[in-house]
C-alpha cells in the first residue's frame, strides 16, 4: 500500500480490520494451540530420549578419559624413574657391557615425545590414531627388547619389570583413549539430532506460549474496538487514549511520531566540524 491510499484509511475501517483479525483470533486459536500442543506432546519424549541418550554418551567417554588420564598419569611416573635407572645404568658401564646399542635407543625418548603430544597438542582424531599406532609399535619393539634382555641379562630383572609395567599402563590408556575416540565419533550424528530437536521444540513451545497469550487477550481486543467503533477515537478515559493526536498533527504539516522519535543524523560541515 502507497503512502497515499494509506492516509486514505479511515479510523473507522482500519478498526474494523484490527476487530475482524482479533475476532478471527479468537475463533482459530483454539485449534492452533491444540495443534501446537500435540506436536509437543509428540516430540517432547523424543527429545527426552535422545538427552539421556547423549548424557549416557557423555558419561561413558569422560569415564574413558579418566581412566586414560589415571594410567598414563602412571605410565608417566614409571617413564621418569625407568629414565633415571638406565642413566644409571649407564653411568656405572653396566649398560654398555650389556648393551654396547645402549645409548642408540631412542625408545623412551619417542614414548616421551608422544606423551607430550596427547597432553598439550589440539588434535584431530586421525591425528590421535596415528600416534597411539606409533606408540603401540613402540611398545611391541620394547617388548622384544625386554624379553631379549632378561633372557641374557638376569641382574637387569627390576629395570625390566618397570618397563614391561610402563607398557602395560601405556596400552591401558591407548585402549582407552582409542574407545572414546571411537564413541565421540558415533555420538556426533546423535549430537546433531538433539540440537535440531531439541531447537525445534523452544520453537513450538514459543508458538504455543505466543498463542496462549493472544487468546488471552482476545477478549479484552475485542472489547476494546467494538467500543471505539461505537464511541469514537478521542480519550475515552482510563485504557483509551486519543488515537487521533499523531493524526491531527500530521494533517497540520507536523511530524509524526516516527519523524519525532528518529534520531538526527550528524553531518560533517566544510569547516571539518560537525552540524545538524
Amino acid at each position: 500500500m502507497d503512502t497515499g491510499a494509506l492516509l486514505a484509511v479511515t479510523p473507522e475501517e482500519l478498526a474494523q480490520a484490527l476487530l475482524l483479525r482479533r475476532q478471527v483470533l479468537k475463533e482459530e486459536l483454539p485449534n492452533v494451540i491444540r495443534t501446537l500442543e500435540a506436536e509437543e506432546e509428540s516430540l517432547e519424549p523424543r527429545v527426552q530420549r535422545i538427552v539421556t541418550s547423549h548424557r549416557a554418551t557423555n558419561d561413558k567417554v569422560a569415564e574413558l578419559k579418566k581412566k586414560r588420564n589415571q594410567a598414563q598419569k602412571e605410565a608417566g611416573s614409571i617413564l621418569g624413574v625407568v629414565r633415571g635407572t638406565r642413566d644409571s645404568l649407564a653411568e656405572s658401564s653396566k649398560m654398555v657391557n650389556l648393551d654396547p646399542n645402549w645409548k642408540k635407543e631412542k625408545l623412551l625418548d619417542e614414548l616421551e615425545q608422544i606423551e607430550n603430544s596427547i597432553q598439550t597438542s589440539a588434535l584431530d582424531h586421525r591425528a590421535e590414531r596415528k600416534l597411539l599406532d606409533r606408540r603401540k609399535k613402540l611398545l611391541e619393539e620394547n617388548d622384544r627388547w625386554l624379553k631379549s634382555r632378561r633372557d641374557s641379562n638376569p641382574e637387569m630383572a627390576s629395570f625390566i619389570d618397570s618397563r614391561s609395567e610402563m607398557n602395560i599402563l601405556y596400552r591401558e590408556a591407548d585402549k582407552a583413549h582409542r574407545s572414546m575416540i571411537e564413541i565421540v565419533e558415533k555420538a556426533q550424528p546423535m549430537h546433531e539430532k538433539k540440537v535440531a530437536l531439541t531447537a525445534e521444540l523452544r520453537e513450538i513451545r514459543r508458538q504455543l506460549d505466543r498463542a496462549k497469550e493472544l487468546l488471552a487477550q482476545s477478549d479484552y481486543a475485542i472489547a476494546h474496538w467494538e467500543r471505539r467503533l461505537k464511541d469514537g477515537f478521542e480519550d475515552l478515559g482510563v485504557g483509551f487514549p486519543d488515537l487521533m493526536v499523531a493524526n491531527i498533527r500530521v494533517s497540520k504539516g507536523g511530524k509524526s511520531s516516527f519523524a519525532r522519535n528518529s534520531k538526527p543524523k550528524h553531518r560533517t560541515d566544510p569547516s571539518g566540524g560537525e552540524e545538524k
